[in-house]
């Protein structure tokens, strides 16, 4: 009941502002990732560590900013990967590199650095390399453990809900 009270006294205008400017704000937030993945030339600008298979190079929780030039991949850069049957990309570093002659094509082998073996295991059945189109991108830069809310949101889900909630009931009520 005292919900309904402020909201009428607030008026239908004023929810209707707030509305507005969160969706706003949404629509700006989709508008900047968006650039940044043209600029980028990645669908995934920014990606966060999720394992430790890649320390002591990246810790779990770092955010890596990525970016997917057309130059040939070498053996020792970073990389980060999507398989067709995987949902979550994976940032591995490249042991190895076959470049078919008559065409061009570049096929890789990658391995995470705290890892015994190569990826063979994590690509598709009948896959031995990666090709080129599975990169999403090639890390150019990071921030140590910027992303740990992420994972902690991913871990505790009923974190992520209340987090939510807050926001919609502050963004509701707000006098500003």
């Amino acid at each position: 009941m005292e919900l309904l009270a402020q909201a009428k006294k607030y008026g239908a205008r004023s929810l209707l502002l707030q509305g507005l400017t969160f969706i706003s704000v949404l629509t700006s937030a989709f508008m900047i990732w968006k650039g940044l993945s043209l600029f980028t030339n990645s669908e995934s600008p920014v990606v966060v560590v999720l394992s430790g298979s890649m320390e002591p190079a990246y810790h779990r929780g770092d955010i890596l900013f990525l970016h997917n030039g057309y130059s040939p991949i070498e053996v020792g850069e970073v990389v980060v990967y999507k398989l067709d049957d995987k949902p979550i990309p994976i940032v591995h570093r490249v042991m190895k590199v076959h470049t078919e002659s008559a065409t061009g094509k570049q096929f890789l082998l990658t391995k995470g650095d705290n890892n015994n073996a190569d990826d063979r295991g994590l690509y598709n059945p009948g896959q031995l390399w990666i090709q080129r189109e599975e990169i999403i991108g090639r890390v150019k830069g990071f921030v140590p453990y910027a992303g740990m809310g992420t994972i902690w949101m991913n871990d505790y889900p009923q974190l992520k809900m209340g987090l939510l909630g807050a926001l919609c009931v502050m963004s509701l009520f707000s006098n500003d």
